[in-house]
């Protein structure tokens, strides 16, 4: 089956009364994907092609991406996390599987950790934790670099961190949807959104001992800043969690592996319906 990257011509949208774009496909057991810095809801089209088979797949913008509004005011991890909770209570949604991707993954973290009573699971993809002074030196200066002149300062940086030098790997498609995203991406909910991600990796260092759903900490071993020993560290702290690494890909495996995440996916939600 050919990878598709645009989603289903019958899935349902709409936007909450407080500015969150949505989409919703599917039927059973409800799954909420969560996208990461500069990408928006539609970067999860090929899970959602494969998912939606099985699952209720629930996909949003962060703020001040997609269409998306974003608030007038600074925001911190908390917001971006009441915005899930909040569409949830709009579509009327009392517990749902969460999985997200990079800054996603903070955000399904802090969800599950704060709201216990509405997630049933979390996967936690390519994930950040606990940098080292020079990772979070180098994503700090990529923070003010943003701030100070817009996506395209690091872009190419960016992208041959997510998928390698290009040329030189097998997913042209994919980083070529990954630039656009980028270069559509508004610019300030970038750089809002940028600076929560590069000040959050130690948020759950004192809390995931109270992670009480069941949870996947799941990245590639190519992915050279979220890394594996992030994932078997937060696994390891985590009461319920557990891990798995994915050979062969980098940052951007929900592009590049779709179908090997939206298995691992299933494979974890049906193993907590037993």
């Amino acid at each position: 089956m050919q990878t598709s990257f645009a989603l289903p011509d019958s899935i349902t949208s709409g936007k909450t009364s407080n500015g969150t774009s949505w989409c919703r496909i599917g039927t059973g057991p409800t799954l909420v994907l969560l996208h990461g810095v500069g990408m928006n809801k539609s970067v999860w089209a090929p899970e959602v092609n494969i998912l939606s088979e099985s699952f209720d797949v629930v996909i949003y913008d962060m703020w001040g991406h997609g269409e998306s509004d974003l608030p007038s005011s600074e925001l911190n991890l908390r917001d971006y996390t009441r915005q899930l909770v909040d569409l949830l209570s709009e579509l009327e949604i009392n517990s749902a599987f969460v999985a997200g991707h990079s800054m996603g993954a903070l955000i399904a973290l802090d969800f599950a950790i704060n709201f216990p009573e509405a997630c049933i699971g979390v996967c936690a993809m390519n994930a950040v934790f606990n940098r080292s002074p020079e990772q979070s030196s180098a994503v700090k200066k990529r923070a003010a670099d943003l701030a100070a002149g817009g996506v395209s300062v690091n872009l190419d940086e960016t992208l041959e961190r997510w998928f390698g030098q290009t040329g030189t790997h097998n997913f042209a498609e994919a980083e070529t949807l990954s630039r656009e995203l980028l270069l559509d991406v508004n610019p300030k909910g970038y750089a809002a959104a940028y600076s929560v991600f590069a000040d959050s990796d130690k948020a759950h260092a004192q809390t995931l001992e109270t992670l009480a759903s069941p949870a996947l900490f799941f990245t590639a071993d190519g992915d050279p800043n979220s890394t594996p020993e992030m994932s078997l560290a937060m696994a390891a702290l985590a009461p319920n969690g557990s891990s798995k690494v994915l050979t062969g890909h980098r940052h951007m495996m929900t592009l590049t592996a779709p179908k090997e995440v939206s298995a691992t996916l299933a494979t974890f939600i049906e193993s907590q319906a037993k």
